[in-house]
C-alpha cells in the first residue's frame, strides 16, 4: 500500500478516484487488495462474473481480468492483471454488465457489445459456444418501417440471459429461459425482442439474477376517475375481501394474483404443488373439493391467506399477470394451517388479535388514512369506502350467517385439500402429509409463544411496522360498526388532503422519480420473484407489496432478490440459504425488511451468488462496509437449523482504504471501488448525501407521524383554517418527495464521474429555490391566520400523548417548551436545510481553483441557498410580527383585514402619524400591510390597494414639513408625520411596499447579487387594478391597466357593472386614443359596439359603431355624436327597410350633402339635407327609370322641377308632393309636341292638365326638345358642392382650418405622424400590412424636396409619391382617394346607374380633380397652377420624327404631353382606374342606341375579306398590302384572306379598352397610326406624306377590323376628360379622326 500511495502522489489527480481494491468472497475478515499490474486508471465501473470481472476506466476503455475462458489461448489461466478488450477500442463504452460467463458494453451512442459464454444465446449469437471478442449486436424494431436502430442505456446479465433498457425505455431481451420475459417457447433466442409486456410503461433499471430479471417502473399517473373493477382480471377473484376474526372484521384489498406457470423443466416439477391435476388441455384445476365451493365464496377460499393475500396486482389495471385465466389457483398449505391454528389455539389467537389491533394503529399513521381522508389515497381505496358504507348498511342476520358459513369452510378446506410442499428449495422430495402436519403444529405453537408470525414460502404478511396492506378492523358484527368511523367516512370531501405527494411533473423529468413498481418475472423456485409463491412466471408481473416504498435501486442475486428504498431500506426476498437475505433465516417468497444495522442508513445493496453486501453510512460519513450470507459459514457456533436471526456483519471498516462509492459481487471474489478524499473533496459529497437521507428520512417520520394524525383530527376550526392546513401539507409532501428525490440523485450521483456541475442542487437550482419558497409561503400564511393556535386545542391530546416524540423530530429537549412552540419548530425545520446546502457547497467550492468555472457556479449557488434562507427566515420573522399585532387588534375588523397573504409592515398606534386637518377628537389610526395601506377610525376603515397610491413628501414651502401626499384614484390626502424620522421611515415603508406589491415577486428572494439595494421610488407609470366607488360617472366600474400618478394613462380595460366595457386607450383618467366601447342593450338582449378613436372621454374622430337593431355607421364621431363624413347602413337586405345614406353629418343629425338609397323602394336621393329630411336641390332616380331633379321641402319633392321618364317624356314645373304634380308647367313628348299649362295629380296614375297643345312645325327649331335636357343638372346641387365634408376631413388632418390655410410643414409632421401611429397599431396585428404595403410605408416617409428650378424630373417625383400616397389609406391623401372612391361607387351604382346622371358624374370627376389638386399645391407650392407649361430641358428635344410629313423636326408646335401641368394629367393616373367601372357604364347605358346601330354596321361589313373590304371603303390601291407576314413567314395577299391586312395596327387599336385615362387611350391612337404607316412604309419603300383623304379609309379599315364594342363610349369619355390643351395638337387630329371613323360607319350604306 505504501509504495501505491507514493506513486499515486506523483500524479496526483488521476490516482485519487476509482481506486480498484478486490478480497475473496466469503472471507469473514478480508484483507483487500489492488489488482496487481493494474496501471492506475480511475475506473468508473466495475462488474464480477462467477470467474471473471470487468473494469471500465475513465477514457472509456475496457478491460478484463480473471478466468477467460472464451479467449484464445487464455482457456485455462487465471488472468490477474486486466488485459485491455482491444476490439473495444476507439468506442467510447459508458457502462458495462457482466453475467456469470458472459460480458456486455454499451458505447456513448447506444450500441451494444457482447461477449464471452454463448451456451444458451446470451451473446446474441447463434451456433457457437464462446464469443472470443467483444461483438456489436443490433437492435432493431421491427414495427417501424425503416429498421431504426435501437439506442440503449442500460445492460444486465444473468446467467443464461441479457436484458437490454433503450433510450426510450423499452426492454429488449435474448438469451434462454422464462426469465426473458417474452412470448415464445423455443430457445435460444439470439435476436434481441421486446419485451412486450412491458410496453408502454417506462422502465427505470433492470437487474438479472441467475434465472430471474427485475425491472424498476415508473407507477403510471393517477387515474381516479377510473371505476375499479371489482375482480381480478386473470383470476377473476375480488380485490376486496372481508374476513370475520371472532370479534372484528378485516377488509383487505390486498389480492395477490397467483397465476403462475407450470414448467415442464424436470427439476421444478417436484416443487409444483401435489393438489394440481393437469387436465388434457393442459390446464392445471384445483380438486374436487375447491371445486364445489360455491361462487360468492370462491374470494375467501382460495385467495383468502390471512385476508391480506388477495393483492391485485396494480390494482387491477390491466396490464397485470397473465393474460389467460385457466391457470392454477394455488391453494397453500400454509394458508390452512393457519387457519386451523386461529380456529383451535386460543392463545395464538389472542396474540394474533393483539398484533392485529397494533397494526390497526399503525397502519393509521403509516398508510393513507383510508377513512379518515377519502382523498385520492390510491385507486383502491374508494372502492374500500364504498364497501364499508355498504357492510355498515348490510342486514346483521345474514352478515352473522354468511359468517359462521365462512368459519365453517375454512376448515372443510383445511381437512379437505391434499397439502403440498412446503419445504424450503434447498429441502429435496416432499414428506407425507402427516410429517408435515406435526411439524407445522409444532412451528406454530413455537411462533405464538415468541409472539412471531409465521413466515412460510406463501406467508403473505409483512413486518408489524410496515403494515402493507390497508385494513379496517370493525369490531364484532357491522351493525355495531364504529359510528365514529362511518362518520369519518361520510363526512363532506374537503377534508380529502391527498399526503401522497403531490407530485410536480418537472421534478420527475429531472431528478430520479420515487413513484416506482418492481417488475419481476423468470423462476421462482426460491421465492425470488417475491409474489408469494414459488411459480415461475413467464412474463412480467408487479411485486405489489413493494408498491409505494419508492424503491430506487434493485439487485438481483443467485437465488435472492433486494430493493433498496429511498429511505435507505433494503427489501430482501429469496433463498436465505447463508442469511443473505439480513432478516429470520428462513427464506421468504415476499419482500421483507432487512435488518442490516439499527440506526444506520443503506445507501447501497449489491445481491451476490449466495451473499448481500451493503454499503452504510458511517459516523464521519465514512462508508461502511457490510456483509451478509456466506461468509458465515466459516463459523461453526450457528447452524442454520435454529431459528435466531443473522445480523450482517461490519467486513470492513474502510477509514484506511479511503471512501467507497460502489461494491461488486461476484462468485469468487469482491470489488470496492475507492475514492480517496482529496481537499475535503469526496468527503463532502458524501456528506451532502449522507445528511440528504437522513433528512428525507426526518420529513417521512415528521409526515406519517404528526401531519397525517393533525389532518385526520376532528373539528380543526374554520374551513378557511383548515385549507390553509391542507395546503401547507401539501406543500410539505411536495418538498419531501423532493427531498427523497435528491436524496437518489446524490446517491446515484456519487457512483459515477462525480462532476460538480452534474450536482442536481447546482444544476436545477431553481427546482429546489421554489419549493421551500412555495413551502414556506403556505407555512407563513397558516402562521398569519393563527393557525397553530387552532390547533393547539383539537390536537392537544394527540400533541401530550406523543410529546416524547414531537421533542425528538424537532430537535427540542427541554419540557418546558409549549407543545405549540415544538409544533411550529417542527414545521420551519425543512428551512434550516438551505443553510446545510449553502455550506456544503461552499465546502465543495473551496476544491477548486477560484478563477475555474465549477468554483463560479457552486459559489453562485451557495449564495442563492443562503440568501434564500435569510429572505425565509425574515418571512417567518414577518409572519410573527402580524400574528402578535392580530392579538392586539380590536377584533371587529380583525375579521375583514386578516388574510393569510397579508404582512404587516407597520402601523402608527404610537400617534407617529396623523391625517391634517383631521378634527380635534378623531381618531386616525395607519396600518401598512403588504398589499394596503389601512386608514382606521372609530368603527369604520378604508383600504387603499398599494398597486394604485403614490406617495410624494410634501414640498417645504407649504408649509408642512412633515407632510406626506398620498394619492389614490378617487382620494388624495397628506399626512403629518410627529419627527422627519417618522416620515423618512414612513415614505421609505410605503414606497418599498408600493415598489414590493408592483412587482409581484415578494416571495422571491434576491438572487442576483447586490439586490437587496432596492431602489426606493417606485414608478409613477404602472400596471394595475382597481374598481372605483366613488366617482359618479365610473362608480363601481373596474379598471385594468396602466396608470400614471393616480390616473389610468396608457392602454386598458374598463368595466361597469351594467355590461358597459371599454378597452383601448386612456389619457389622464379619460379615454383617448384608439379604443373599443360596448353597451349591453337590455331590450334587444345584444349590445352597441363602438371600435374607434376617442378624445377626452368621448368618441372623436374616425370611427364604427354598430347598433344592437342592426344599423352600422361608419364616419366621424365629434362629442360622442356623428358628426362629419359618414356612412350609415340600415337593416340588411332581407330585413324590413333596408337602406343606405352615406354623407355629411352635424351633431348626430344628417345635414349637408349626402346620398340615400332606399333599397325597398328602389330609389336613390341625392342632394342636400338638413336635420335629417331632405331639404333644398336634389335628384331622385328610381330603378323604373325615372328622373327628378329640383327642390325638396321635409323630404318631399316640392317647388320647381324637372322629371323625366325613361321614354324621354320631359315634365319642367311645380311639384307638390312626392312624383304629384302641382301648378304651371309644360309636358313635352318624345317626339316634340309639348303642352303648357296647369297640371295636378300623381305621375303614372291619371294627370288632370287644363293648358294648350302645341305641334311644332318642321321648321320651328327653338323650341326643340333637346332644349330640356340640355339643362339637366342645372337644379341639382353643383358639383363643388358636393362631399365637402369629406375634404375638409382632408384638410384638418394636414392641420388646416379651412382648405389652403396653414403651415406647409405642419401638415407634412402630421402627415409623418398619422403614418407612424398608423403603423404602430397595426404593428398588433401584422396579417393586415403586406409586405409591399409595408414598403410603401417605408418609402412614403421621405419627403420629395425642391430646391431651384421646377423641372420635369421633380414633376414625376411628385407623380411617384401621390401614386404610393394614394395606394395606402394610412396616408391622408389615400384616405381622401379611398372615401371619394367609396362614395363616388354609392352614387352610381345600382338605382344609381342611370344614363341620365352621365353629365353629374363627369362634372363630379372633374371637381374631384380641382380639389385635389388644390391639396396638392399646398403641400408642393412650387408645382406650377394648372395649364402651366413647364420648360423641358434641352436634352429632351431629341429630333423627332413628325406624323405628318415624315421628316424629323424639331419645331414643338404642340407641347408634348406631360410637359403641361394640369390636374387631369397628374390625378387622372390615380383616381381614374378605381372610378372607371361606375363611370363607363354610364357612358355605356347613354350611348346604348348610337352603339347598336355602329355594331350592327361592323358585324355586316367584317364579313367582307381583305381586299374587298379594301376597295369597298375606297383606299387607294397603292396603299393594299400585297403580301403580309403571317407567323413570321411571307403570305400573299389572296381575294379571300381575311383579317391579315394591318394586323398589327388592329391589335394595337384593340388595346384603347384595356387603358383607364384618356391620355393612354390617346397614346393607343397615336401608336395604331404609326402602325399604319409603318405597314405602308414596307409596301412604298418610300417616304410619303400622308393627306387626309388617303389616311381616312385606311383608318376606317383598321377601326372596323379592331372590333371595338363600345367605341362609342370611349369616344365620349376621352373627348369629356382629355386635356383641353391637347385639342389643337397631333394627338387631337388623330382623335378627331377615330371619332370621324365612328360617325361614319353608323352612317355607313352598303351600296
Amino acid at each position: 500500500m505504501d509504495s501505491k500511495e507514493k506513486s499515486s502522489s506523483e500524479q496526483e489527480g488521476t490516482r485519487e478516484r476509482g481506486l480498484v481494491y478486490t478480497w475473496q468472497a466469503g472471507c469473514c475478515c478480508p484483507t483487500p487488495e489492488s489488482l496487481p499490474g493494474w496501471s492506475g486508471k480511475t475506473v468508473l465501473q466495475a462488474a464480477l462474473g462467477a470467474n471473471h470481472g470487468v473494469l471500465l476506466s475513465e477514457g472509456g476503455e475496457v478491460y478484463s481480468f480473471g478466468k477467460l475462458p472464451w479467449k484464445v489461448g487464455l482457456e485455462d489461466t487465471c488472468i490477474n492483471c486486466p488485459i485491455l478488450e482491444k476490439a473495444l477500442s476507439g468506442q467510447r463504452v459508458v457502462t458495462v454488465a457482466v453475467g456469470s460467463f458472459h460480458n456486455g458494453a454499451v458505447t456513448e451512442n447506444g450500441a451494444v457489445y457482447m461477449w464471452g459464454g454463448n451456451s444458451a444465446g446470451q451473446c446474441a449469437v447463434a451456433g457457437q459456444a464462446a464469443v472470443p471478442e467483444p461483438n456489436p449486436v443490433s437492435i432493431s424494431d421491427s414495427e417501424t418501417s425503416p429498421l431504426l436502430p435501437i439506442k440503449i442505456l442500460q445492460l444486465a446479465c444473468g446467467e443464461e440471459h441479457t436484458l437490454a433498457l433503450s433510450l426510450s425505455r423499452e426492454l429488449w431481451a435474448w438469451g434462454s429461459g422464462c426469465q426473458l420475459g417474452l412470448i415464445t417457447t423455443t430457445f435460444p433466442v439470439t435476436k434481441p425482442q421486446k419485451v412486450e409486456h412491458l410496453a408502454g410503461r417506462v422502465v427505470l433499471q433492470i437487474a438479472c439474477g441467475a434465472h430471474h430479471s427485475l425491472a424498476l417502473v415508473q407507477c403510471l399517473p393517477n387515474q381516479d376517475m377510473k371505476p375499479i373493477p371489482e375482480r381480478c382480471n386473470h383470476c377473476s377473484q375480488l380485490l376486496i375481501t372481508m374476513t370475520d376474526k371472532e370479534d372484528h372484521v378485516i377488509i383487505s384489498d390486498n389480492h395477490c394474483c397467483p397465476l403462475g406457470v407450470l414448467l415442464t423443466d424436470p427439476q421444478t416439477e417436484d416443487h409444483v404443488s401435489s393438489s394440481l391435476l393437469e387436465t388434457p388441455d393442459g390446464k392445471s384445476v384445483m380438486e374436487e373439493d375447491c371445486q364445489k365451493a360455491p361462487a360468492e365464496e370462491h374470494a375467501l377460499v382460495g385467495a383468502d391467506y390471512d385476508a391480506a393475500s388477495v393483492c391485485s396486482n396494480s390494482n387491477g389495471q390491466e396490464d397485470s399477470g397473465i393474460s389467460s385465466p385457466g391457470h392454477p389457483l394455488v391453494m397453500d398449505q400454509m394458508v390452512s394451517k393457519q387457519h386451523t391454528a386461529a380456529l383451535s389455539d386460543p392463545l395464538f389467537n389472542e396474540s394474533r388479535e393483539k398484533q392485529d389491533s397494533a397494526e390497526h394503529e399503525q397502519q393509521s399513521q403509516e398508510e393513507d388514512l383510508v377513512a379518515c381522508l377519502p382523498g385520492p389515497a390510491g385507486p383502491g381505496t374508494s372502492a374500500l369506502n364504498s364497501l364499508v358504507v355498504s357492510c355498515a348498511s348490510a342486514v346483521g342476520v345474514r352478515v352473522a350467517a354468511t359468517y359462521e358459513a365462512l368459519s365453517l369452510k375454512k376448515v372443510i378446506n383445511f381437512y379437505g385439500t391434499t397439502p403440498g410442499d412446503a419445504a424450503s428449495p434447498s429441502s429435496s422430495g416432499s414428506p407425507g402429509p402427516e410429517g408435515l402436519k406435526e411439524s407445522r403444529e409444532e412451528q406454530v405453537k413455537l411462533e405464538s409463544m415468541q409472539g412471531k408470525k409465521s413466515s412460510s414460502l406463501v406467508d403473505i404478511r409483512e413486518e408489524e411496522s410496515e403494515g402493507v396492506c390497508r385494513r379496517l378492523s370493525l369490531p364484532g358484527l357491522l351493525s355495531q360498526v364504529s359510528p365514529r368511523l362511518l362518520r369519518k367516512v361520510g363526512r363532506a370531501k374537503m377534508r380529502a388532503v391527498a399526503l401522497t405527494p403531490t407530485y410536480s411533473g418537472e421534478a420527475d423529468a429531472l431528478l430520479p422519480s420515487l413513484r416506482t413498481e418492481v417488475w419481476s418475472w423468470g423462476k421462482g423456485k426460491a421465492g425470488q420473484l417475491g409474489h408469494g409463491d414459488v411459480l415461475p412466471r413467464l412474463q412480467p408481473l408487479c411485486v405489489k407489496s413493494l408498491d409505494g416504498k419508492e424503491v430506487i435501486q434493485l439487485s438481483a442475486g443467485g437465488h435472492h432478490s433486494m430493493a433498496l428504498t429511498a429511505k435507505s431500506q433494503v427489501y430482501s426476498w429469496g433463498s436465505n440459504a447463508f442469511g443473505q437475505l439480513c432478516h429470520l433465516n428462513s427464506p421468504t417468497t415476499v419482500p421483507r425488511l432487512a435488518k442490516v444495522n439499527s440506526g444506520k442508513n443503506v445507501w447501497h445493496a449489491v445481491a451476490g451468488p449466495d451473499y448481500s453486501l451493503f454499503l452504510v453510512d458511517g459516523e464521519d460519513f465514512q462508508p461502511l462496509l457490510y456483509c451478509s450470507g456466506q461468509g458465515e459459514r466459516e463459523e461453526g457456533d450457528l447452524s442454520l437449523e435454529n431459528g435466531s436471526s443473522k445480523s450482517p456483519t461490519l467486513l470492513l471498516s474502510c477509514s484506511k482504504l479511503g471512501y467507497i462509492s460502489s461494491v461488486a459481487a461476484g462468485g469468487t471474489d469482491c470489488l470496492a471501488l475507492v475514492d480517496k478524499n482529496i481537499m475535503g473533496y469526496i468527503a463532502s459529497l458524501h456528506e451532502l448525501a449522507s445528511t440528504e437521507r437522513q433528512f428525507y428520512a426526518k420529513l417521512s417520520a415528521i409526515k406519517s407521524q404528526v401531519l397525517r394524525p393533525l389532518l385526520g383530527l376532528d373539528n380543526l376550526g374554520t374551513v378557511s383554517a383548515i385549507q390553509l392546513l391542507q395546503e401547507t401539507a401539501s406543500m410539505f409532501s411536495k418538498l419531501c418527495y423532493l427531498t427523497g428525490q435528491h436524496g437518489a440523485s446524490v446517491t446515484s450521483f456519487l457512483q459515477g464521474p462525480k462532476e460538480a456541475k452534474n450536482l442536481a442542487i447546482v444544476k436545477h437550482a431553481s427546482l429546489f429555490l421554489e419549493s421551500y419558497t412555495e413551502y414556506c409561503t403556505s407555512l407563513t400564511n397558516f402562521l398569519v391566520m393563527g393557525g397553530f393556535a387552532l390547533l393547539s386545542k383539537p390536537a392537544m391530546d394527540f400533541l401530550s400523548k406523543n410529546q416524547a416524540l414531537l421533542q425528538d423530530l424537532s430537535e427540542t429537549s427541554e419540557e418546558a417548551h409549549p407543545l405549540v412552540e415544538v409544533l411550529n419548530t417542527l414545521f420551519f425545520l425543512p428551512v434550516r436545510r438551505l443553510q446545510n446546502y449553502a455550506k456544503v457547497l461552499l465546502k465543495l467550492a473551496t476544491c477548486f481553483e477560484v478563477t475555474s468555472p465549477e468554483y463560479q457556479s457552486l459559489q453562485d449557488s451557495s449564495s442563492c441557498y443562503e440568501s434564500l434562507a435569510v429572505h425565509l427566515g425574515r418571512k417567518r420573522k414577518e409572519a410573527e410580527y402580524t400574528l402578535s399585532f392580530w392579538k392586539t387588534f380590536p377584533g371587529k375588523m380583525t375579521d375583514s383585514l386578516r388574510k393569510p397573504e397579508r404582512r404587516l409592515i407597520c402601523e402608527s398606534s404610537n400617534r407617529g402619524l396623523s391625517l391634517q386637518h383631521a378634527g380635534r377628537f378623531s381618531v386616525n389610526w395607519f396600518i401598512l400591510f403588504n398589499d394596503a395601506l389601512v386608514h382606521a377610525q372609530f368603527s369604520t376603515h378604508h383600504i387603499f390597494s398599494l398597486s394604485t397610491l403614490w406617495v410624494e413628501p410634501v414640498s417645504e414651502e407649504s408649509g408642512n414639513i412633515n407632510g406626506l401626499k398620498i394619492t389614490t384614484p378617487e382620494e388624495q390626502f397628506i399626512l403629518v408625520s410627529s419627527t422627519p424620522q417618522e416620515k423618512t421611515k414612513w415614505l421609505r415603508a410605503i414606497s418599498q411596499a408600493v415598489d414590493q406589491a408592483l412587482k409581484g415577486t415578494a416571495d422571491l428572494p434576491p438572487y442576483v447579487s447586490g439586490g437587496n439595494l432596492q431602489r426606493q421610488e417606485p414608478p409613477i407609470s404602472r400596471s394595475a387594478k382597481y374598481t372605483f366607488y366613488k366617482d359618479p360617472r365610473l362608480k363601481d366600474a373596474t379598471y385594468d391597466g396602466r396608470w400614471l400618478s393616480g390616473k389610468p394613462h396608457g392602454r386598458g380595460v374598463l368595466k361597469w357593472p351594467d355590461g358597459r366595457m371599454y378597452s383601448g386607450m386612456f389619457r389622464n383618467g379619460l379615454e383617448d386614443g384608439y379604443g373599443e366601447y360596448k353597451v349591453p342593450n337590455k331590450m334587444l338582449n345584444k349590445s352597441d359596439h363602438y371600435v374607434g378613436y376617442w378624445k377626452e372621454g368621448k368618441m372623436c374622430g374616425q370611427g364604427v359603431y354598430s347598433y344592437a337593431t342592426g344599423e352600422v355607421y361608419e364616419g366621424s364621431f365629434q362629442d360622442n355624436m356623428r358628426h362629419g363624413h359618414g356612412l350609415l347602413r340600415s337593416g340588411k337586405l332581407t330585413s324590413s327597410s333596408p337602406s343606405m345614406f352615406i354623407g355629411q353629418w352635424v351633431m348626430d343629425k344628417k345635414t349637408g350633402y349626402g346620398v340615400f338609397d332606399d333599397i325597398t323602394r328602389g330609389e336613390k336621393y341625392m342632394g342636400i339635407w338638413q336635420d335629417d329630411l331632405c331639404q333644398g336641390h336634389g335628384v331622385v332616380v328610381t330603378q323604373f327609370g325615372l328622373y327628378y331633379e329640383g327642390a325638396f321641402n321635409s323630404n318631399k319633392m316640392m317647388g320647381t322641377g324637372v322629371l323625366l321618364s325613361e321614354d324621354d317624356t320631359v315634365y319642367e314645373g311645380e311639384f307638390s308632393d312626392n312624383w304629384t304634380l302641382n301648378g304651371k308647367g309644360t309636358l313635352a313628348l318624345p317626339n316634340g309636341d309639348y303642352i303648357e299649362g296647369t297640371f295636378s295629380g300623381e305621375w303614372g296614375s291619371g294627370i288632370k292638365i287644363t293648358g294648350t297643345y302645341f305641334k311644332p312645325s318642321l321648321y320651328d327649331h327653338d323650341k326643340d326638345r333637346p332644349k330640356t335636357l340640355r339643362k339637366l343638372g342645372v337644379l341639382a346641387v353643383p358639383a363643388d358642392e358636393k362631399w365637402k365634408a369629406v375634404f375638409e376631413e382632408c384638410w384638418h388632418q394636414l392641420g388646416c382650418e379651412c382648405p389652403g390655410q396653414g403651415d406647409r410643414w405642419k401638415a407634412w409632421d402630421n402627415i409623418a405622424v398619422a403614418l407612424t401611429t398608423n403603423r404602430r397599431q397595426h404593428k398588433d396585428s401584422p396579417e393586415l400590412l403586406s409586405r409591399s404595403h409595408a414598403q410603401t410605408l417605408e418609402s412614403l416617409e421621405f419627403i420629395p424636396q425642391h430646391v431651384g428650378a421646377f423641372t420635369l424630373e421633380k414633376y414625376e417625383n411628385i407623380k411617384k409619391y401621390l401614386i404610393k400616397a394614394c395606394d395606402t389609406p394610412l396616408h391622408p391623401l389615400g384616405k381622401l382617394v379611398e372615401t371619394l372612391v367609396a362614395v363616388y361607387r354609392m352614387t352610381y351604382v345600382g338605382v344609381g346607374a342611370n344614363r341620365r346622371l352621365l353629365q353629374e358624374a363627369v362634372r363630379e370627376i372633374k371637381s374631384y380633380l380641382k380639389r385635389i389638386f388644390q391639396l396638392i399645391r399646398f403641400l408642393f407650392p412650387d408645382l406650377p397652377e394648372e395649364g402651366s407649361t413647364i420648360p423641358p430641358l434641352v436634352t429632351e428635344t431629341k429630333g423627332r420624327r413628325s406624323f405628318c410629313s415624315g421628316k424629323s423636326d424639331s419645331r414643338p408646335e404642340s407641347p408634348e404631353p406631360g410637359y403641361v401641368v394640369t390636374s387631369s394629367g397628374l390625378l387622372l393616373p390615380v383616381l381614374l382606374p378605381r372610378l372607371y367601372p361606375p363611370l363607363f357604364m354610364l357612358y355605356a347605358l347613354d350611348n346604348e342606341r348610337e352603339e347598336d346601330v355602329y355594331w350592327e354596321c361592323v358585324l355586316r361589313l367584317n364579313k367582307q375579306p381583305d381586299v374587298a373590304l379594301l376597295s369597298f371603303l375606297g383606299v387607294q390601291t397603292k396603299f393594299w398590302p400585297t403580301t403580309v407576314s403571317v407567323l413570321g413567314e411571307s403570305k400573299k395577299v389572296l381575294p379571300n384572306t381575311k383579317d391579315a391586312c394591318f394586323a398589327s395596327a388592329v391589335e394595337c387599336l384593340q388595346q384603347i379598352s384595356t387603358t383607364f385615362t384618356p391620355a393612354d387611350k390617346l397614346k393607343v391612337i397615336q401608336q395604331t397610326f404609326e402602325e399604319i404607316s409603318q405597314s405602308v412604309l414596307e409596301t412604298l419603300h418610300e417616304d410619303f406624306l400622308w393627306s387626309m383623304d388617303d389616311l381616312f379609309p385606311v383608318f376606317l379599315y383598321v377601326v372596323l377590323r379592331a372590333r371595338i364594342r363600345n367605341l362609342g363610349s370611349e369616344v365620349h369619355l376621352i373627348e369629356d376628360l382629355m386635356d383641353p390643351y391637347l385639342q389643337h395638337g397631333e394627338q387631337g387630329i388623330m382623335f378627331t379622326t377615330l371619332k370621324a371613323c365612328y360617325y361614319q360607319i353608323q352612317h355607313e350604306k352598303l351600296t
